[in-house]
């Protein structure tokens, strides 16, 4: 039997119900063996009047007619009509004896033995008919005869043995003693049998006198060892019975035939002495053994009252042990259950409530007390209050390693935030720094070198962020007023590496909450990254963006290798719910960044397969961050308006360009988050007739150094409103800033690009002019990141 997976309240109830089980069953069967003997006592009544009298009875009639036969086959045949009445007598006995057999008193009261002895009885009288019939023919000696009464006789005496087991010792020995006296009796009337034979026949037959000789020391015998069993005072009363004259007479004819009597010889005494004398002592010993047995009865019902009485105080004193016993199993048993249960209740509170409370505040920055939180466990002294003893100490070390472990993760985080903050500090100042020499540099390959170092720095910032997220930190950059999507994804867009292969397709109109911006860029910028660097590098990168029922959704979607279904949902499940940061899954980290963002202001990322091979990142921007769009998504306002400033960077060096429309838009330009392409600065920059800007064809530059301006100085002569030799230069403006000019000079970058590529579409001929170089190819990169 596995008891191992037993809980401790089945192992308890079985520990305590064996032994109460067997404490139970012995008290049961003690008391079985008690009541049966004290019934048995309280049956001898029973059996004495329905069994023992008229079994007694029979014995006394079987010995007359025995008497009556022995005479009849002698050769009296004057002794049978006494001998049909003794019949008649005898039959009567038998019909009692056998009615009163077959009474339910009697079945009720009598054991196995008594009933078995009771069928060898009545089986034993039914031979009687037969031989008395062989009696009446003369079929059968005067030895016969002794003996077939004799048989049934004996059979009837076997039975006053089995009515005579008593269950108490007592009683018992002076009912042995009882049958014994009988027994001595049906001996004595033996000899009284054989003798009348030979009183009839004038004399002893061969053997009979050797054969009385035998019956009559039986019969002493008998009768001394019966008395020694008797009772004091029954000793007592047939000491003084024997002494009668009667006993006198019947000893004194008895020793006279032992002694003077011969086989074949005549009888040395007379018949009618020794029936004067048989007869007596017959009848005395009969009532003497009546009424000891009508005693013995008498006083077996109080042996039995009593042994009842002994029972039942012994049965309530044994209910009352089990009682106790149960009523004490059952307290120590609840006590166990009650104690080791709290103990279960503890450890699965402490698991499940309590750690993780202390836990969730420790996140929270709460100060945790140790001792407060793991309270000791009070459940005595004995082994389970050693068990709750240790189990506190355990409780109090995991609270402890709970509190030390975020005391470390605090620490950790401080140190990724003074990392997160210093970078940004020298990313800020470098940054500060390139737009310095972006003013100064006027050669296209250094603007190109000065604007990939800008990138990169712009990229950095982004990864120094991600820093700041993982200590649990806002990043510093930050917009009061709602800023356009198209920008937000545009500046996404202008922190990744490969931006240039990104498509952006299909945004509508919106604008975004001030407070997320900065946030939204990361986010986007994040997942932008991933699918640019799990994709081939020919293929592109789409976003796309639309208003729903509940928010604003954008799509990202890639051409990549894809996600397995395992791997889709686990990211999913960790954009859900954003985990704790685990030093140990780094490789994850973009996904927790973005999680992070996400849980930040309920925006809601999900991660599917795409279409054509790879995956499709769903974000839902809630409606409570989707604004109104003030404005057209190319009309930037100033940075006074905390807008994402944009820069359209030019990355080729231009030798020649065609000329090229006026006004031109920048088209798959990068962008950059620290400056902005406004509405103004491309009015202000236009192109001359060669495709250069106006600036480069009648420069006229300002304090600052950089060009300026000049009114009319682009237009044909025709169109001016006076001669250009006429024409007054504007009066100098104020110095501009230097994100105004950084718009200027984004506005001849975006010009001189697209000339260069419109040059390059152009197809060769005589006239036309020397080829341009062309874009230089953006090369692929490995992947910063392994968001996947």
């Amino acid at each position: 039997m596995n008891t191992g997976n037993w809980s401790i309240r089945a192992k308890i109830i079985a520990l305590v119900a064996v032994p109460l089980a067997a404490l139970v069953a012995l008290w049961i069967f003690t008391t079985t063996l008690t009541v049966g003997p004290a019934l048995h006592l309280l049956d001898t009544r029973t059996l004495r009047n329905e069994m023992s009298r008229p079994g007694d009875a029979v014995v006394a009639e079987l010995q007359r007619e025995r008497r009556l036969s022995v005479v009849y086959l002698a050769g009296r045949a004057q002794e049978l009509p006494a001998l049909d009445e003794q019949r008649s007598r005898t039959d009567a006995a038998v019909a009692d004896f056998r009615e009163r057999a077959r009474g339910e008193d009697v079945r009720d009261a009598a054991d196995e033995a008594v009933r078995a002895r009771v069928d060898q009885v009545t089986t034993a009288l039914e031979l009687l008919p037969a031989g008395r019939g062989f009696v009446d023919r003369r079929e059968m000696d005067k030895a016969g005869a002794l003996g077939l009464y004799t048989g049934m006789i004996d059979e009837a005496l076997r039975l006053f043995d089995a009515l005579a087991n008593l269950d108490d010792d007592a009683l018992d020995r002076e009912a042995r003693a009882t049958v014994a006296l009988t027994r001595a009796r049906e001996v004595l009337g033996q000899a009284d049998a054989l003798l009348a034979g030979a009183f009839a026949a004038k004399r002893f037959e061969s053997g009979e006198h050797s054969q009385l000789v035998q019956i009559i020391g039986t019969e002493r015998y008998l009768h001394v060892g019966a008395v020694s069993a008797l009772s004091e005072e029954d000793r007592t009363a047939y000491q003084r019975m024997v002494e009668g004259e009667a006993f006198e007479r019947l000893r004194e004819l008895g020793d006279r035939t032992m002694a003077q009597g011969r086989d074949n010889a005549a009888v040395p005494i007379s018949a009618n002495a020794w029936q004067s004398a048989y007869e007596p002592v017959v009848r005395q010993l009969r009532d003497f053994e009546l009424g000891i047995s009508d005693d013995l009865t008498d006083r077996a019902a109080p042996v039995a009252a009593g042994v009842l009485l002994r029972l039942a105080l012994a049965g309530l004193f044994g209910l009352a042990a089990i009682v106790l016993s149960l009523l004490l199993c059952l307290r120590v048993g609840r006590s166990l259950i009650r104690r080791l249960s709290g103990l279960r209740e503890s450890a699965f509170d402490l698991a499940d409530r309590r750690l993780p409370e202390v836990v969730a505040r420790l996140r929270r920055g709460e100060d945790v007390d140790v001792a407060a939180e793991a309270p000791p466990l009070e459940y005595g002294t004995d082994e389970i209050g050693q068990l709750g003893r240790a189990f506190t100490e355990a409780q109090r070390t995991a609270v402890q390693a709970a509190v030390d472990e975020s005391t470390m993760r605090r620490g950790l985080n401080e140190v990724f935030l003074n990392i997160a903050r210093r970078s940004q500090t020298l990313l800020h100042r470098q940054l500060t720094l390139l737009d310095g020499m972006e003013r100064r540099t006027t050669e296209p390959d250094e603007l190109e070198e000065l604007f990939r170092i800008d990138h990169l720095a712009t990229r950095m910032r982004r990864h120094a962020e991600d820093l700041a997220i993982l200590a649990g930190a806002v990043p510093g950059r930050g917009w009061r007023n709602p800023v356009s999507m198209l920008d937000v994804i545009r500046g996404a867009v202008s922190e990744v590496e490969d931006y240039a292969r990104v498509t952006v397709n299909g945004v509508e109109s919106v604008a975004i909450a001030g407070r997320a911006v900065g946030d939204m860029i990361h986010l986007l910028a994040e997942l932008i990254e991933n699918a640019t660097s799990f994709s081939p590098p020919q293929t592109r990168v789409h976003v796309s963006g639309a208003p729903v029922p509940n928010g604003y959704a954008i799509e990202i979607e890639d051409r990549g290798l894809g996600m397995k279904p395992e791997e889709l949902e686990e990211a999913n499940r960790r954009l859900a719910r954003p985990p704790e940061f685990d030093p140990a899954n780094s490789a994850r980290l973009g996904l927790f960044v973005v999680a992070q963002l996400g849980a930040r202001h309920g925006v809601k990322i999900r991660l599917r397969s795409s279409p054509f091979g790879g995956v499709t990142a769903v974000v839902l921007v809630p409606p409570d961050l989707v604004l109104p769009d003030a404005e057209p998504a190319a009309l930037l306002a100033s940075p006074a308006d905390d807008v994402p400033r944009r820069r359209v960077r030019v990355v080729t060096r231009v030798e020649s360009a065609p000329a090229i429309e006026s006004a031109p838009t920048p088209l798959k330009a990068v962008p950059s988050d620290r400056a902005d392409l406004g509405a103004r600065a491309a009015e202000e920059t236009r192109l001359g007739p060669d495709g250069l800007p106006a600036s480069a064809v009648a420069p006229s530059l300002g304090p600052d150094g950089l060009p300026r301006r000049v009114r009319q100085a682009s237009l044909a002569p025709q169109l001016r409103e006076q001669p250009t030799g006429d024409l007054p230069e504007d009066p100098a403006p104020a110095p501009r800033t230097a994100d105004q000019a950084r718009a200027a000079m984004a506005a001849l970058q975006a010009g001189t690009a697209r000339g260069r590529r419109e040059a390059d579409a152009a197809p060769p001929g005589p006239t036309s002019a020397a080829p341009a170089r062309g874009t230089a190819a953006v090369p692929s990169v490995t992947p910063e990141g392994d968001d996947r």
